[in-house]
């Protein structure tokens, strides 16, 4: 294989796939009914031209087959008026009208032959199209659940991609944080009250022990001053 033919053939298929991936479902279906109407309406066209032409030949069969009799009676009457001259030339000219008659029979037949295949072909299209367009509407609303289903999942897929998700995230840590930091200084301030009562207590304590201390300085003052009064 050359390299041109396989650079060919990788061109054809990046062009396929790129028309694959712009070909809307539904765009295309109406154009593929739109098609098929034109197609019905040409063929409409061509069996209403061919049924005419049948109705002609059937016409000029017609009329060429009344010429025979007529020629065939002149005949007739002439040989009985004795004028056989006459009926001579009435019986070439019913001659002329009788191979116009097999002419036309078969032209006719041929024509009408054609009518009919006409008519079934167009039948068959126009079948065919009333059940393309009962499936076109099925497809289009496949197409369209799909169509749907998919944004729905790309939007689920997409969370953690998109903005909102991201944000959604960072505010949920944000708050986890908060969460812990108030935790973490409740348990320092309750620690800290813990310590001051702790400390307040302790310092209680030792304003009871100086108290006592001070009571018993005065008490051995008051006692010493009584005893050197009575020396």
């Amino acid at each position: 294989m050359s390299i041109f033919k396989r650079l060919r053939d990788l061109t054809v298929a990046s062009v396929n796939d790129v028309l694959d991936s712009m070909e809307d479902p539904v765009v295309m279906l109406n154009q593929y009914m739109r098609d098929m109407e034109v197609e019905i309406g040409q063929a409409e066209v061509a069996v209403a031209r061919q049924v005419a032409q049948e109705k002609k030949f059937r016409q000029q069969l017609e009329e060429a087959k009344a010429q025979v009799e007529k020629r065939d009676r002149q005949v007739k009457l002439a040989l009985v008026e004795g004028e056989e001259e006459l009926a001579r030339r009435a019986l070439a000219d019913k001659k002329l009208y009788e191979a116009r008659v097999e002419e036309y029979e078969q032209l006719y037949h041929t024509a009408s032959e054609a009518a009919g295949q006409m008519r079934e072909k167009l039948a068959e299209l126009k079948e065919e199209f009333y059940k393309m367009r009962a499936k076109k509407y099925t497809l289009m609303a496949r197409a369209q659940v799909a169509r749907t289903q998919k944004r729905v999942n790309d939007a689920v897929v997409g969370m953690g991609k998109h903005t909102a998700g991201r944000g959604f995230a960072r505010m949920e840590e944000k708050v986890i944080r908060m969460e812990t930091e108030a935790q973490i200084s409740g348990q320092w301030r309750s620690s800290s009250i813990g310590l001051d009562s702790a400390f307040t207590a302790l310092e209680k304590d030792e304003l009871d022990d100086e108290l006592a201390r001070i009571k018993e300085e005065m008490k051995q003052k008051k006692s010493e001053t009584v005893s050197s009064e009575q020396v």
